[in-house]
């Protein structure tokens, strides 16, 4: 009795092992979007486990009478939908500052907390392509409203 269990033990972890979801151990890129004038951030992606990861993005701007960053981190769950798909969800949050040349503003620096899900393509190649929606919620004299980002994220894994 004991070798029969043992033996469904094993079988069914290789079942389970063989449809687990895999995901890169680190993924380096651009994340293009709107985001209230910070377009593009470079995005940073780090595995933590089987199906969670941690992303940092950074976004940068610099116009005529100001200058401004924001620094973003989200934890995020990834599920396999399909073949080489992906769909994520996390959570998290960061800091930004703007900083302008003219007396019409003061200087801010800001916090927000964000959400994030998305879907996502893994090539055979080295390449991450996502589409994800992440709402921000500010706090700041500046920046405190609710925001609707959506980005198109291009990785390279490695």
């Amino acid at each position: 009795m004991k070798k029969i269990i043992l033996l469904l033990t094993v079988f069914a972890s290789f079942t389970f092992a063989a449809s687990a979801q895999e995901i890169a151990d680190n993924a380096i890129g651009l994340r293009l979007g709107d985001s209230d004038g910070f377009g593009a951030e470079i995005s940073y992606q780090r595995a933590l486990g089987d199906n969670n990861r941690l992303e940092v993005d950074l976004g940068w701007r610099s116009g005529n009478r100001y200058d401004g960053f924001k620094l973003t981190g989200l934890y995020q769950w990834v599920w396999q939908l399909d073949g080489n798909f992906n769909w994520y969800a996390g959570a998290g949050g960061g800091l930004g500052s703007y900083s302008f040349d003219d007396n019409d503003f003061d200087d801010e620096t800001f916090l927000f907390v964000a959400g994030d899900i998305g879907i996502e393509y893994n090539f055979d190649i080295p390449l991450l392509l996502s589409l994800d929606f992440r709402p921000e919620l500010g706090f700041g004299d500046f920046r405190d409203d609710l925001d609707f980002d959506i980005a198109l994220g291009i990785r390279y894994q490695f």
